[in-house]
């Protein structure tokens, strides 16, 4: 650790903590703040859009209605403009009766005030009137192009209400090259002399330039179309750079009579907004693009710099004020720890409150108090350990003495020529030395049969040969390998007491050692009374079940939780019986064989 590296404390995490929550909530109000001006630009000029295009509709919609009452006069006889050619006819000659006509309806125009939008009118009646009017030159054959043109008979027999301006092929030579489409009105003479409305008619064709100019009205930033209800468009400015398919498809997808909606076009982000004009079916529509809409720049980044700086300066202070409150406790308990570590373990209330640090501070006040009790016996348990070592050492003496004691009958009963109490005492001696040397120590199997052998040897001269012990080992290798001391002398021992001897008859106690799979299997069987399946199940959980005559005081139960101790949950005991033939424990550990021995399995082919 690099004790020149500045250490960070508590109170300049807190305060670097609050200032970096306070930058982010300054930059969340910051995208809020810039969002809502944004949203509120797109707004604001969808709805400045939305008023163009009806101050334009209002003037289309006002001259539209001019143009289509010159219709309607020239159509009715009981107008006034059709009364008064009448009669001329009847009173002049045919060439005087058409100069005051054509004089009539040229001054019908211009009261309007829309006859420089009129390219050119025209009522015509077979054999009995042809008048023209307009900006545009005339010829005599003009009454023949407008009834051989495609659209004639469409326009003159629609419904003397409907008004609808559609774009069509221009029909005269003269100018078809420089205008090629036009937008007609076309109406039957009512009250005519003629049967077929074919003869007598009316025709009225507006002048482009009633669009150009009404755009140019508009600031010339804007893109703006003008369309026929059938979406033909008929007049635009700046709208070169959008598709006017894309734009079609979506009013043709969006019948409303005005409206706006959010789209892309030629991959911008853009406001279109629309107004369908009622009478003549006209369709106004303005593109937006939102990289053209830009809020104020200058009043976001007035309010965000003051949102910043307050945020950051109350932030700042309040940071300030609650550091404060906050490590003066845990200053103390810092002090209080200092304390302890010198080794005073006394109580010190001024560290404890009701909140969070005093309740930490109350632990630790209850802490050194059971520190200092838990010294105190650590002190008289190390005293108590002093005084069991030295009588321990006292203690040593008893076994040297029963050692000596056993050794001087043997050498008495061998003057005697008394070879039971010889084998007795020779066989106690030898238990007795390797019990007391401990229980968990690893031993040979070799071993283990010793040890095994003294206690049979006892056990038979008391019962009298009531029972024969064999032993089987598949290995002479496996004499080698390591088990728990004391493993044995428990199943035999239980084979004795618990088996033969309540039988009441001989019995045979059968050991076979084997291995399988790198795994040592030690099986002790007797010919006893058996054991019934209830008490296999507690067989091996009851350890409270050990006679008093038990030699070792270690019943099967020991047994197997010292092998799963040792070796594993997977390893120990089995119990298998039947009443009244047999019982059979199995027990199961690893292959372990001591240094320097091998073991080589047998082959089973």
């Amino acid at each position: 650790m690099n004790k020149n590296k500045i250490p960070i404390t508590f109170r300049k995490r807190m305060i670097l903590y609050n200032l970096l929550m306070i930058v982010c909530i300054a930059c969340i109000i910051s995208i809020y703040t810039y969002s809502f001006y944004r949203n509120d630009a797109i707004a604001s000029e969808t709805a400045d859009s939305a008023g163009r295009l009806h101050l334009l509709s209002s003037r289309l919609e006002i001259a539209c209605n001019e143009l289509i009452n010159i219709v309607q006069n020239c159509a009715g006889r009981k107008s006034l403009f059709l009364t008064s050619i009448l009669s001329e006819r009847d009173q002049r000659s045919s060439e005087e009766a058409g100069i005051y006509a054509a004089k009539v309806l040229k001054d019908l125009c211009a009261v309007s005030g829309y006859n420089e939008y009129i390219h050119k009118i025209t009522v015509y009646e077979k054999d009995s009137l042809f008048i023209q009017a307009g900006i545009s030159y005339g010829s005599g054959n003009d009454a023949d192009c407008i009834m051989a043109a495609p659209w004639f008979d469409e326009l003159l027999h629609k419904n003397m209400q409907e008004y609808t301006l559609t774009l069509k092929d221009n029909p005269f030579p003269l100018n078809a090259k420089t205008i090629p489409h036009i937008l007609p009105l076309l109406r039957p003479l009512q009250y005519s002399r003629t049967k077929s409305p074919q003869d007598a008619w009316v025709c009225l064709i507006l002048s482009p330039k009633l669009f150009q100019n009404t755009l140019e009205l508009l600031p010339q930033d804007k893109s703006v179309l003008i369309m026929t209800g059938d979406f033909s468009p008929v007049s635009s400015i700046n709208m070169d750079a959008f598709p006017t398919e894309e734009v079609q498809a979506l009013l043709r997808a969006h019948p409303e009579q005005t409206g706006s909606l959010k789209t892309r076009l030629s991959d911008l982000d853009c406001i279109l907004t629309w107004e369908r004009l009622p009478v003549s079916g006209l369709i106004l529509c303005e593109v937006l693009t939102l990289k053209s809409i830009s809020p104020n720049s200058r009043a976001i980044l007035a309010t965000v710099g003051l949102v910043f700086l307050s945020c950051t300066a109350i932030g700042f202070l309040l940071s300030l004020l609650f550091t404060r409150y906050l490590t003066r406790p845990i200053l103390r308990l810092i002090d209080h720890m200092e304390v302890i570590s010198s080794g005073d373990f006394s109580r010190n209330p001024e560290i404890e409150s009701n909140d969070e640090l005093g309740i930490i501070g109350r632990q630790i006040n209850e802490m050194s108090s059971h520190v200092s009790v838990l010294m105190e016996n650590r002190i008289r348990d190390e005293q108590e350990k002093l005084n069991l070592e030295i009588k321990m050492l006292q203690a040593q003496i008893n076994p040297h003495f029963l050692y000596n004691t056993l050794d001087s009958i043997k050498w008495i009963a061998t003057m005697q020529h008394n070879t039971g109490i010889v084998r007795v005492v020779s066989a106690l001696s030898s238990l007795l030395k390797n019990m007391a040397k401990g229980f968990n120590e690893k031993v040979t199997v070799r071993q283990e049969l010793d040890f095994l052998d003294h206690y049979v040897t006892i056990e038979k001269i008391r019962y009298i040969e009531l029972f024969d012990v064999e032993i089987s080992i598949d290995d002479a290798a496996l004499y080698d390998a390591c088990i728990i001391k004391l493993t044995l002398q428990p199943l035999v021992e239980n084979s004795i007491f618990s088996g033969i001897e309540p039988s009441g008859k001989p019995g045979l106690i059968q050991i076979h050692i084997y291995a399988e799979d790198e795994v040592l299997y030690i099986s002790v069987r007797d010919n006893g009374i058996g054991i019934s399946e209830e008490n296999i199940a507690r067989m091996l959980t009851d350890t409270s079940r050990v006679s008093k005559h038990y030699m070792s005081g270690i019943g099967l139960p020991n047994v197997d939780r010292r092998i799963k101790l040792v070796y594993g949950q997977q390893y120990g005991l089995k119990v298998e019986s039947e009443v009244g033939v047999y019982t059979c424990v199995t027990i199961s550990l690893p292959l372990e064989l001591k240094e320097g021995a091998a073991y080589v399995p047998n082959n089973p082919d």
